[in-house]
């Protein structure tokens, strides 16, 4: 899959599991896929297999088609999406430490 797509993929798969009021930890149980995996799937950093996709589908009692229409989400939820990701900060520069108090003179 794209990148587009497989955010695409995530998003829908969130859909999904949040209107059955699920959490990403009672998916991960009731999949036997792990919290970390499905949290990566869900935003578009995780490529998966057609075989997870498929118990994704069961696990969700949704038709495997349904697992990849993604046309309940286009573009600018992609766009909001992202605005919605809070802003990284650069790391702060590191400080020289001073030498251990015992070898001071």
């Amino acid at each position: 899959m794209t990148s587009r797509n497989l955010r695409l993929f995530g998003l829908h798969l969130a859909w999904l599991r949040k209107q059955r009021g699920w959490s990403q930890e009672t998916l991960s149980l009731e999949s036997g896929l792990s919290r970390s995996y499905l949290s990566g799937i869900e935003s578009g950093k995780r490529n998966l297999a057609l075989a997870n996709i498929c118990r994704l589908a069961e696990t969700l009692a949704v038709p495997t088609p349904e697992m990849l229409d993604f046309s309940r989400h286009d573009a600018s939820q992609l766009q909001v999406e992202q605005s919605r990701a809070p802003l990284r900060q650069p790391p702060a520069p590191r400080r020289s430490r001073p030498p251990c108090a015992i070898w001071r003179t």
